[in-house]
């Protein structure tokens, strides 16, 4: 099996009982993907971004149980602790461990994005959050307007939403 097959069966694992979560984070993984493909990301980049896309939310459930709730704050810096040692555990050299872990520690942040890897990731999430929370067309518009930066990910929102922006 594959190292990124790898960070997929954990991570498949992690959520175990937890169909929403993991259904979540496959179709984060398949928009980042595909836009990260589209933007033309090099091949590193492009494994942060795949790797940070199936780990990004790994937070939710560990900042669940030590507090009782998740927060977007909480979920980020539970989320890059995890994240890390997951990654250190499937044998992930450093650098990419580090990049990985920023981008899930921030990636409620939207100011100050760094990298494609981040601004792609970002794209990706939004994009299954407007379908998965039933966004309001204003709510769409506002997210398109404020998040979205790349062509590739504007036009996904554009055609997936159905609407101008």
């Amino acid at each position: 099996m594959g190292k990124m097959n790898e960070v997929y069966q954990s991570m498949i694992t992690f959520y175990a009982g937890d169909p929403k979560h993991i259904q979540h984070f496959v179709k984060v993984h398949s928009f980042a993907k595909l836009i990260g493909e589209l933007e033309g990301l090099d091949k590193r980049t492009q494994e942060i971004l795949e790797v940070t896309a199936y780990v990004h939310d790994i937070g939710i459930k560990i900042a669940k149980v030590k507090h009782g709730h998740c927060t977007a704050k909480l979920q980020e810096e539970e989320g890059a602790v995890a994240a890390k040692l997951l990654l250190t555990q499937l044998g992930y050299d450093q650098k990419l461990i580090e990049r990985v872990s920023y981008i899930v520690g921030h990636h409620h942040t939207y100011s100050d994005i760094d990298g494609l890897d981040y601004q792609i990731l970002v794209e990706a999430d939004f994009l299954v959050n407007l379908f998965e929370n039933e966004t309001k067309e204003v709510g769409i518009i506002s997210a398109y307007q404020r998040i979205f930066k790349t062509e590739s990910g504007k036009e996904i929102c554009k055609t997936m939403f159905g609407s101008e922006k």
